[in-house]
């Protein structure tokens, strides 16, 4: 009996299943709203989509779209269903990378996510070397604050992330690869801008621009001045390091940065070694183990664990 209830089942699923070109048409005419246009995009005749569609909805019994004229509008069950084949398409176009890249690692795609701070010099350096040795592999990058990272990592939108500091979330692999010394930063025209070195304690009282809690470098920052005892006349907060270095160059205050190519090229500004602690900036590379990775990927995940991680221990 239940093999025989089995057997319907089998030829039920048979009689109603869909094609994978059947979900693409469908995504076409959800996309763009207009059938005529999803044909144009699919490159197949007007009608045959609109055949296409009417079989989908046939099959389900229920209308997907509200239609007016070649105009359609996804309704309560198109929307819901929408859900469902943009998870299979995108499942399809997983396998069918996670395929291409087995057969061909070198030709693959590294999907990075790096804070701001390190987008003007650091990744372009990262990359362009690693590219060298493996010029047919393709990058994908976004860059942004810790918690925008962050999110990424966890909706699995990126390979590995590179920041500072690691983010503590359960299941996530954070290595250090290289650090930078914190600064001082006044402006040129600050009665301190000649000095190589200073404490901290002798901007008392000067206009201070500080990082807001969501910046990576916060942490570091409330490290430095606990260490120090000095407490900071707040006057700005900023998002990211690049416009607290703005601020400065521009007069406005005075602040801590970590050593960085891409913001020592801001004019306007003097940096001053702190005499008074030795805090530093660690900078690692994050990623989610248990997860599908690349051949490309673990190609540059132990590129960047081997390159600098040897020259950071050899620093230490």
């Amino acid at each position: 009996m239940i093999f025989i209830s089995f057997i319907n089942f089998i030829h039920q699923w048979r009689a109603t299943r869909m094609e994978l070109a059947q979900m693409q048409y469908f995504a076409a005419v959800a996309e763009l709203q207009h059938v005529t246009r999803a044909a144009e995009k699919l490159n197949i005749t007007q009608p045959a989509l609109s055949h296409s569609i009417a079989k989908l909805e046939e099959e389900f019994g229920v209308p997907l779209f509200e239609r007016s004229g070649r105009n359609v509008q996804l309704n309560r069950y198109g929307v819901l269903f929408a859900k469902t084949v943009r998870n299979v398409l995108q499942e399809v176009e997983r396998g069918k990378r996670e395929i291409a890249e087995m057969a061909h690692p070198e030709t693959g795609t590294v999907s990075l996510a790096y804070l701001n701070i390190l987008g003007s010099a650091t990744v372009p350096s990262m990359v362009g070397s690693f590219k060298m040795r493996h010029p047919g592999i393709r990058f994908e990058l976004e860059q942004g604050n810790q918690q925008h990272i962050q999110r990424l990592m966890e909706a699995g939108q990126c390979d590995m992330a590179l920041i500072s500091p690691p983010s503590g979330t359960p299941g996530h692999r954070w290595v250090p690869l290289f650090s930078r010394k914190l600064y001082a930063v006044v402006p040129h025209v600050h009665p301190l801008a000649m000095r190589e070195e200073i404490r901290l304690s002798e901007l008392d009282g000067e206009a201070f621009i500080e990082h807001k809690s969501i910046c990576a470098f916060r942490k570091m920052l409330d490290q430095l001045l606990a260490e120090t005892g000095f407490k900071p006349n707040v006057q700005y907060e900023a998002d990211d390091l690049q416009t607290v270095a703005g601020f400065v160059s521009q007069g406005l205050g005075v602040s801590v940065l970590p050593d960085s190519d891409g913001l020592r090229k801001m004019e306007g500004m003097s940096w001053l070694g702190i005499s008074d602690s030795s805090c530093v900036c660690t900078v690692g590379l994050e990623w989610k183990e248990g997860r599908y990775e690349s051949p490309a990927a673990k190609l540059f995940r132990d590129y960047l664990s081997g390159e600098y991680g040897e020259k950071l221990r050899r620093a230490n």
